[in-house]
């Protein structure tokens, strides 16, 4: 399966929520015994992660038999988070370890203005 593009913004100070939903064939994805993880780099060489979302650190919650991935962050954390253009790519790993990346793209961080 090749990974799906998906380009999102998260804007700088506001509540961030974005619910994606794993279908095959139409149907959902019983993502029961997953867990999930999203890392923004600037370039896909560089070191230094931007943002990590994971289920381990509540940034991801998984939905079980309806396959939905929920990503979030409160506007607390999105203040944190420098503004700019980042690549990204979101993984759900199988209870028997297997990979899948589901979704990869552009994460465009918009400043905040107002503080």
């Amino acid at each position: 399966m090749a990974a799906g593009t998906l380009d999102f913004t998260i804007e700088q100070g506001a509540t961030f929520n974005l619910l994606l939903t794993w279908k095959i064939n139409n149907v959902a994805v019983n993502l029961t015994g997953y867990t999930a993880r999203l890392a923004a780099r600037v370039d896909v060489e560089d070191t230094e992660v931007i943002l990590s979302l994971t289920t381990s650190n509540g940034g991801i919650t998984l939905g079980g038999a309806l396959g939905t991935i929920s990503l979030d962050q409160t506007a607390v954390q999105t203040t944190l988070l420098p503004s700019g253009t980042y690549v990204y790519d979101l993984e759900l790993i199988a209870s028997n370890a297997t990979v899948t990346r589901l979704v990869q793209g552009e994460l465009n961080i918009s400043p905040e203005v107002t503080r």
